[in-house]
């Protein structure tokens, strides 16, 4: 049994800071601090040593924090709660984080949970990414397996909402969606395909769906389709549309004539089209293609003839078989002006909401930007009718200040895609905005 000054040396010796670094040693440029881990016990020092009362790691916390014992009694506890090790996680003493964590909260987790994201992932769950594991976990204890704030479908219809009450309003719905987000989607991170995938299409479809079976092979048309992308036609989440098509259906798709655009299924190549590129679509949209080419402003995709940049060939939620909402569609060219809309503090609807073709059409035009009226006083009028009673002047006959060769209009003070100021206005405050013409008022 060790004497009391052995035991006081141990614990002098475990509290003892480092000596200091030779010369060289601190000529040389400072280490990166390694991460710091959830506070732990000295190791060269015992509980006798350091005068601890019983159960200080974690039971002792229950003296103050009295309303923590409901909680213990809930079905599913985190490890570290269950074995009452509070310091697993928090330091008992001092933290530059909330709630005394001994780290940041992503990396607390990740000292047990190193390995959540596969390594490459090709697709992350945002929360994860952030470090927000709160956000779906609760890090003591719940009535839900994993220590899920609430039953899987219902935590994940929390931040996807529209897919959640479509799904639930569908006329045709798909099986896994019914029971669990979780059998084709992992809530973390995947490896193998985008949107959390377990698997690339078709294979993640492969694993239920058998396309040797004859009555499967009858409404494909005999197409080989394991080796298509089902999502180009179904709906994964369910739809109104039997056999899970989706809401909106390319005519030839809907009647089963896939032979107007590709090749038979006996072909030695099934999916290949008949035509390349717009010469495709011509066959049946000819005069909308004469008339969208006749305009003095075309739209860069319309120009380059890939009317597959915007549109599906098969089937869409979206009205005119859009491949999805205007916000993913256009931001995939616009990613500048939806991040710059994301980040105004005063959102413009027709932005925010994914109806770009409000100001502007999608094909072409005689306006400059593809408005679509000429004027752009008269085209933000369409919605803003007070500019009809209550406006600063604008107009032809107004000259910029500024710039005598412009005229004012409602983007002279505006920014119609917002900026980092409330008002979408292009200054902090409205009056350096106004000061700009109005010099004479300047402070």
């Amino acid at each position: 049994m060790l004497s009391l000054t052995q035991l006081l040396v141990a614990a002098l010796l475990a509290a003892a800071p480092a000596k200091d670094p030779a010369p060289a040693a601190k000529a040389a440029a400072p280490a990166k601090a390694a991460p710091r881990t959830p506070a732990k016990l000295p190791p060269a020092a015992s509980n006798a040593a350091l005068k601890l009362r019983p159960g200080a790691e974690g039971t002792l916390c229950l003296d103050c924090h009295g309303d923590f014992q409901a909680r213990l009694k809930k079905p599913f506890l985190h490890t570290p709660v269950k074995a009452m090790r509070c310091v697993g996680c928090h330091n008992p003493h001092a933290s530059d984080h909330g709630k005394l964590l001994a780290e940041e909260p992503g990396a607390v987790c990740a000292t047990c949970h190193p390995n959540i994201v596969p390594k490459e992932a090709k697709s992350t769950h945002r929360p994860v990414a952030e470090s927000r594991c709160a956000s779906c976990h609760d890090p003591h204890s719940a009535d839900n397996k994993d220590n899920l704030l609430k039953p899987g479908n219902d935590l994940c219809a929390e931040c996807h909402k529209p897919i959640a009450e479509a799904a639930a309003a569908a006329r045709f719905k798909h099986r896994p969606v019914k029971d669990r987000c979780t059998a084709c989607h992992d809530p973390h991170g995947s490896a193998k395909g985008p949107s959390l995938l377990k698997d690339a299409v078709p294979g993640l479809c492969l694993g239920c769906h058998r396309p040797d079976a004859q009555a499967f092979a009858t409404r494909h048309l005999g197409y080989p389709v394991a080796r298509a992308r089902c999502t180009s036609c179904h709906d994964p989440h369910g739809s109104n549309g039997k056999g899970m098509l989706r809401d909106v259906v390319h005519p030839p798709v809907a009647k089963g004539q896939c032979t107007m655009c590709h090749e038979p299924p006996s072909s030695k190549e099934p999916f290949k089209t008949r035509h390349v590129g717009v010469e495709l679509c011509r066959g049946c949209h000819s005069q909308k293609l004469t008339q969208m080419a006749a305009r003095p402003r075309v739209h860069g995709p319309v120009a380059a003839g890939d009317c597959l940049a915007c549109h599906g060939p098969h089937a869409s939620r979206e009205k005119g078989l859009v491949k999805g909402s205007l916000v993913v569609v256009c931001g995939a060219c616009h990613a500048d002006t939806i991040r710059r809309q994301d980040n105004s503090p005063t959102k413009h609807e027709p932005v925010r909401d994914g109806k770009c073709p409000a100001c502007h059409d999608p094909h072409g035009g005689e306006a400059p930007l593809l408005f679509q009226l000429p004027n752009r006083i008269d085209l933000c009028g369409t919605c803003h009718n007070w500019q009809k009673h209550a406006s600063h002047p604008i107009g032809e006959d107004r000259k910029d200040p500024r710039n005598r060769n412009l005229t004012l209009d409602c983007l002279s003070c505006h920014r119609a895609h917002g900026t980092e100021y409330a008002h979408m206005m292009p200054y902090a405050k409205t009056s350096d905005t106004c000061t700009k013409c109005h010099e004479q008022y300047k402070r």
